[in-house]
C-alpha cells in the first residue's frame, strides 16, 4: 500500500513549513545575486549566533560539496584524512573528497557504533612517517554518526586532545548536527569546542529545508579562499537568497532544535517498542535512525507491506525519522517490522 511518510531517509521529507514560509517571502523583490544580498549576510549572522562562536560562513548546495570543499581547504594533495570507517565521505561520497583536494587520501579508523577510538586514532596517524606514506593532516567526525549514534563531549574531548597532540585539523560533518545536540541537550558551541572543531559543515536539508547546507570555520586561516573554492565547484549560486531564506526559517525561534528532537524522539519511539517486544536494535539508538538486523526474507516482506528502507553499513537495515514523522505511523512500522520477522 502507498505510504505518504516513509523511514527509509530524512531526506525524503519535505520542507518544514517555516522555511517554505521563509523562501516565498524571500521572492518577490529583486535584489542582488551570487551572495550580495542583505538576506545572505543575515542568514551567516545568525548562524553565527546559533552556534556561540565567530566563523566565516559559507552556503552551498549540498553535503557532499560541504564536506568536499572544506576538506579540500584543509588538506593539501600529498596529506591524508582520516575519518571512521563507516563516514560518510568514507562510504557515499563517490571519492568527492580526494577528488577536489586534488588527491588527500582517506584513511579509516575504527571505533565501535560509528564513533572513532581515539587510542586508534593515535596509532594510526603515527604508525609512519616517512616520505613515502601521505601525511596525516585532518580527522573527520560525523556527528550524528552514520549509524545514528552521537559523540558524547569526553568522547571529543579525547579525540581533540589526539588532533591537538598531533597537529591536526578537526573537520566536523554535521549533516545530522541538530539531531546531536537535541540528543545531548547542550548549546552548539560546547560540542564544537569539545571537539575542537575547524570546520563544521551544518546540514539543513535533512532538518527541514529544501536544499542546502553550511560550511563554518572556526579557524578563519584555513577558510581563505574557499569562496574561489565555492566558484569553481559550482556551489555559489546566483540566486542565493533562496538558500540563505531557509537559514532564517529553520533557525528562528529555535526550530531547527524542535524539528530534530522530535524526529529524535520518533526514532526513540520506534526503538522502545521493538525492544519492548525483544528486538534489540543493532547499535545505540541517539538521534533520529534505528538500526535492525534483517534478512532478505524479512526485509521482502516489509517491503511488500509498503515500507521503503535502505540495506546499510555492515548489513543492517535502517529506518530514518524526520521532522513530520508521526507517532501513528511509527507505530504501525513497528508492527509490520515484528510482523515481518515472525512470519
Amino acid at each position: 500500500m502507498p505510504r505518504i511518510r516513509q523511514f527509509a531517509s530524512d531526506n525524503q521529507s519535505g520542507m518544514c513549513p517555516e522555511v517554505a514560509a521563509a523562501i516565498t517571502s524571500a521572492n518577490p523583490e529583486h535584489v542582488p545575486s551570487y551572495g550580495e544580498d542583505q538576506g545572505t549576510a543575515s542568514a551567516a549572522d545568525l548562524i553565527r549566533s546559533t552556534l556561540g562562536v565567530e566563523a566565516e560562513v559559507f552556503l552551498v548546495c549540498t553535503g557532499t560539496a560541504a564536506n568536499a570543499l572544506a576538506l579540500a581547504a584543509c588538506a593539501q594533495p600529498f596529506q591524508s584524512i582520516l575519518c571512521h570507517e563507516s563516514a560518510h565521505i568514507e562510504t557515499d561520497e563517490c571519492g568527492s573528497p580526494e577528488f577536489f583536494s586534488g588527491g588527500s587520501k582517506l584513511i579509516q579508523v575504527p571505533g565501535a557504533d560509528g564513533l572513532i577510538d581515539p587510542q586508534q586514532l593515535r596509532a594510526i596517524a603515527t604508525r609512519r612517517a616517512d616520505l613515502h606514506y601521505p601525511r596525516p593532516r585532518v580527522v573527520s567526525l560525523t556527528q550524528s554518526t552514520e549509524l545514528g549514534t552521537v559523540y558524547p563531549l569526553d568522547h571529543l574531548r579525547a579525540v581533540a586532545a589526539v588532533a591537538s597532540e598531533l597537529g591536526l585539523l578537526v573537520h566536523m560533518d554535521g549533516a545530522r548536527f541538530a539531531n546531536a545536540v537535541a540528543s545531548l541537550g547542550v548549546a552548539p558551541r560546547e560540542i564544537l569546542l569539545a571537539g575542537g572543531v575547524d570546520v563544521l559543515c551544518l546540514g539543513g536539508s535533512k532538518n527541514g529545508g529544501m536544499i542546502g547546507e553550511a560550511v563554518v570555520f572556526l579557524d578563519r586561516q584555513v577558510a581563505l579562499d574557499f569562496a574561489w573554492r565555492c566558484k569553481q565547484s559550482g556551489q555559489l549560486v546566483s540566486k542565493m537568497r533562496f538558500l540563505s531564506a531557509q537559514w532564517e526559517g529553520l533557525l528562528q525561534d529555535g526550530t531547527w532544535l524542535r524539528l530534530a528532537a522530535h524526529a529524535n524522539a520518533m526514532a526513540a519511539r520506534l526503538a522502545a517498542a521493538l525492544r519492548a517486544a525483544g528486538i534489540d536494535p543493532l547499535h545505540p539508538v541517539h538521534g533520529n535512525a534505528v538500526f535492525l538486523g534483517l534478512d532478505a526474507a524479512a526485509s521482502a516482506r516489509l517491503r511488500a507491506s509498503g515500507w521503503s528502507f535502505y540495506a546499510f553499513i555492515g548489513g543492517g537495515a535502517r529506518f530514518v525519522c524526520s521532522w513530520d514523522s508521526r507517532a501513528d505511523e511509527v507505530d504501525e512500522l513497528a508492527v509490520d517490522i515484528l510482523s515481518a520477522l515472525r512470519s
